[in-house]
């Protein structure tokens, strides 16, 4: 039995320890926000907070979080002042397309300004390298970045 710490509430699930954390989310706890994208922890789809820390859902298997560990998925996201910053700024930016990505986007937009509140346009480069939008609409993800950290839009960068 293996218990995890889910968006405030604890759960005890019957699972083998090698599950990725991501099934654990999608089919254990029917939290269908963190997607599943490459499976392989490139693309950053299943990204969510492991203890604040960015962490690729797919490739993190249930029985390697420490007892106790906090995780946080994309439907609790909004219940924090910069959760909720981050998607109204995704909102008024407009940066979906598809929005297949944008759930893990947001969630590595978050744990950036956790430990960045003024992110600089490399900052958020390094943050968000390992989060692929197959619409390329990575402009406006920085511009929806700076928004939400209260920062002037001076990025004239192409994508």
């Amino acid at each position: 039995m293996i218990t995890l710490t889910v968006n405030g509430k604890a759960h005890r699930l019957d699972v083998p320890e090698d599950m990725p954390l991501l099934w654990a989310l999608r089919d254990e706890l029917e939290l269908p926000g963190t997607k599943f994208g490459c499976g392989v922890a490139q693309c950053g789809a299943c990204t969510v907070h492991v203890d604040g820390v960015a962490t690729r859902a797919c490739a993190t298997p249930v029985g390697s979080l420490e007892t106790g560990a906090k995780i946080t998925t994309i439907e609790a996201i909004g219940a924090t002042a910069q959760g909720k910053a981050l998607q109204t700024a995704w909102l008024e930016v407009d940066v979906m397309q598809c929005g297949y990505c944008q759930a893990g986007q947001i969630m590595s937009a978050a744990a950036l300004l956790q430990s960045t509140p003024k992110p600089t346009d490399d900052d958020i480069d390094a943050a968000m390298e390992g989060n692929l939008c197959r619409c390329a609409t990575y402009k406006r993800i920085r511009e929806a970045i700076k928004s939400a950290a209260g920062m002037a839009l001076t990025d004239t960068r192409e994508a």
